[in-house]
């Protein structure tokens, strides 16, 4: 599958700004960034990105919640989501790939090799 545009949902700035660095620079995609759930589910169906890495933990509507209202909306319903979160434990991941995520990747992320990370993850 291949990845033109990202969109990164995070509600930590220092966490866009690398994360917009990275998958820009190292991983040469167009690539939108979201504060909020709110602001991605607008931006997701504006902008049609290929793919969405979606934090967990965010004030307001969380990441499993941001998902389930992407899944819920035809235009987002089949894009790849990826989430990314601190806390990684087997039973989370879990939940997160029964939810229908493509996968997990931990923050903080190394910004030189997120991009392979998220090609790890693509079928």
């Amino acid at each position: 599958m291949p990845i033109r545009k990202v969109l990164l949902v995070d509600d930590e700035e220092d966490i866009r700004t690398v994360g917009h660095l990275s998958l820009s620079r190292v991983g040469g995609w167009e690539t939108v960034l979201a504060a909020s759930g709110a602001e991605a589910l607008t931006r997701a169906v504006t902008e049609r990105p290929d793919l969405i890495l979606l934090d967990v933990m965010m004030p307001g509507m969380d990441g499993p919640s941001t998902f389930s209202h992407l899944r819920a909306q035809e235009a987002t319903a089949r894009t790849p989501i990826i989430f990314m979160t601190a806390k990684i434990q087997k039973q989370e991941v879990a939940r997160y790939l029964e939810l229908g995520a493509l996968g997990v990747i931990s923050k903080p992320f190394d910004p030189m090799t997120l991009p392979s990370e998220i090609k790890r993850l693509l079928p």
